[in-house]
């Protein structure tokens, strides 16, 4: 009997990383073995891998030498990480700096890098069309993460480089599903016009995961997953019939996502106005097509909202 290859990965009680987690577990015929990494191996959500046969680790981000200890004698690992535990970009580089110092001591063979692009290669800091945030960023929780590949790559960490998309999910977790207007309408809001948005459930980033690590040949490639591309009228439309009353897209600026006001709204306005203006290039990237043949079972808006229409009803 072959030995199984373990995966490391980090986020383990997340979206993305729980859903590797969990894809992995559920086959049985993997040649997988998960050691979930947490910060908290004794949370609800950790002992609940434990019980189903992962192994559960604990390691920080910012603590190097933990995540060493976490990744030796491993074959591969998942490597993601969370700006909106702390909104700093620069947080979020040294961590990633880490993550790949880490995987290179330890050998790791095939990582898989949760990206996003650099969006100043599209929009420079002297381009006023959106304001420059936290001094050097257009959309921080984006260009972090992109500017920090080069540190997988400099450190010669064999790297697919994975860019997920929005998070059907966000419509229940985020505060962005639809909401009862003053006169008693059902609307969702974004800065979008007519722009498609690429979207995926959170829980097919990490079936898609779990493919690429059946696809060696991916290491050193650049994808992106999706698993449908809707307008905002288009997802309307969509809510409405599995709701049963009618959504409205209520289309607003950029300008005025970003004066919303909560934690966030200026970085995930800039965020979709880039989506919006740079559409061709966001969708061309987020392959809805690839990732089905990753993940089979991949969900397109319809189907995602089919399944969780009782979350997204709104009172």
């Amino acid at each position: 009997m072959t030995a199984q290859k373990t995966i490391v990965v980090f986020g383990a009680t997340g979206a993305q990383g729980g859903g590797l987690a969990r894809a992995i577990l559920n086959d049985r015929d993997s040649g997988f073995s998960v050691r979930a990494v947490t910060r908290n191996p004794d949370s609800d959500k950790a002992r609940a891998l434990s019980a189903r046969g992962a192994e559960v680790v604990q390691a920080d981000l910012d603590d190097k030498q933990s995540l060493i200890n976490a990744l030796n004698g491993a074959y591969g690992a998942f490597f993601v990480t969370n700006f909106w535990e702390h909104y700093s970009a620069e947080k979020e580089m040294q961590q990633a700096q880490n993550l790949a110092e880490a995987a290179r001591e330890a050998g790791v063979q095939h990582a898989v890098w949760s990206t996003l692009e650099d969006t100043r290669n599209w929009v420079p800091l002297d381009d006023d069309r959106m304001p420059t945030l936290q001094g050097k960023y257009k959309v921080p929780h984006f260009d972090g993460k992109g500017a920090s590949d080069k540190f997988f790559q400099q450190n010669g960490v064999p790297t697919t480089y994975l860019l997920a998309s929005f998070y059907w999910d966000n419509l229940i977790h985020f505060g962005m599903g639809p909401k009862r207007n003053e006169d008693g309408t059902l609307a969702i809001t974004f800065p979008m016009g007519d722009g498609r948005l690429s979207g995926i459930a959170a829980e097919d980033i990490g079936k898609c995961v779990y493919g690429i690590y059946n696809r060696p040949d991916l290491v050193g490639k650049r994808i992106g997953v999706a698993g449908d591309e809707p307008t905002c009228g288009q997802m309307a439309d969509i809510l409405s019939e599995a709701l049963g009353e009618q959504v409205i897209y209520q289309e607003v600026t950029p300008a005025q996502y970003r004066s919303f006001g909560f934690p966030g709204a200026d970085d995930l306005g800039n965020m979709f106005q880039f989506y919006r203006d740079f559409e061709e290039d966001c969708c061309e990237i987020r392959n809805v097509e690839f990732a089905g043949k990753l993940n089979p079972e991949l969900q397109d808006f319809r189907t995602w909202v089919a399944a969780n229409k009782d979350k997204l009803a709104s009172e």
